[in-house]
């Protein structure tokens, strides 16, 4: 069991079990999807935030609509529709009363995903949107909230099979970068955004700069990224020389979370000092990217072009 939650993410989070940050003051207002009541006001926790907690309640638990309650609440950024969440869960069948699965605890397999259709069942998304990082919730989720993309019952869960959730919102994220439009500079790649913030970039048909330049797109006001520091990011990267995309994670719809100890030395020196809520131009010399070397579809000798919205940190 064990095995499988450290290997569970999106829809498999609920599938898996059952088969065997910092915001700032630009942060949208966030409208909860679900609510306490008897349902779930009968169901007795045990255990505090960042502990194991165990679950006691009648059975069969059966809930109509998805509630949920605050058993702590934290004072963290809240988690918002879009942005990543970093969560523990422990999981019961509401018909039964028998545990399904459960995390850790002690951030091994800490479960990061977007509060989104794309990678969580409605139910989950419910739980945990508007809640503060550093809160404890308990929520039992209606069978209805926990159907696939096609209608569909997940894992071997009955039809009429209600889930008890116990989270522990570890940390969250903002959704893409919020704050204050900034120029951009002459000779630097053009970024236009979509709808969804998503980047599309026009590299010039000029050589590229010998030395690192980066320029702030967006400023947002939250922390300051300190060195070393862990971030959670979307990114989409090009090369200078054709303006192919190599790598992006928007289309996976979920941010990256990392360290910047483990990302090539330009990309980290661009964001370092720079606040969350903002959205980085960055152009990577070779000698701060792969040098000489190739990766992927990077060629090697490539001048790299990021396009990076700062979404959380931590130190």
């Amino acid at each position: 069991m064990r095995r499988i939650v450290a290997a569970i993410a999106g829809f498999a989070l609920i599938i898996g079990l059952v088969g065997c940050s910092s915001a700032n003051s630009n942060t949208p207002e966030c409208t909860p999807l679900a609510s306490s009541g008897s349902v779930v006001d009968s169901v007795k926790v045990e255990g505090s935030f960042g502990e194991i907690p165990t679950a006691t309640f009648p059975t069969p638990l059966k809930a109509t609509k998805t509630e949920r309650k605050i058993l702590l609440e934290g004072d963290g950024a809240p988690a918002l529709p879009g942005g990543a969440v970093a969560v523990d869960f422990t999981l019961y069948n509401g018909e039964t009363g028998e545990l399904i699965g459960q995390t850790s605890y002690d951030g091994t397999d800490l479960q990061t995903t977007t509060l989104s259709e794309n990678t969580l069942v409605s139910g989950l998304i419910a739980t945990l949107q508007c809640a503060n990082a550093g809160s404890q919730i308990v929520s039992v989720i209606a069978p209805s909230d926990l159907l696939d993309p096609n209608g569909n019952t997940i894992g071997d869960l009955g039809e009429n099979t209600s889930i008890v959730v116990i989270a522990d919102l570890v940390s969250t994220s903002l959704a893409r970068a919020s704050g204050k439009s900034q120029p951009s500079p002459d000779g630097m790649p053009t970024v236009v955004l979509d709808a969804n913030g998503v980047p599309g970039i026009t590299v010039p048909k000029t050589a590229p700069p010998t030395k690192l330049e980066t320029a702030v797109l967006i400023k947002g006001d939250g922390p300051v990224v300190s060195a070393g520091a862990s971030v959670t990011v979307h990114y989409t990267g090009v090369l200078w020389s054709d303006g192919t995309v190599f790598d992006s994670s928007w289309p996976r719809n979920t941010p990256a979370t990392f360290s910047l100890d483990g990302v090539v030395p330009g990309f980290a020196q661009a964001i370092e000092g720079q606040t969350v809520g903002s959205q980085i131009l960055a152009v990577i010399p070779p000698e701060l990217a792969y040098g000489d070397q190739d990766n992927g579809t990077i060629p090697p000798g490539s001048t790299l072009v990021f396009v990076i919205d700062i979404l959380g940190t931590t130190k």
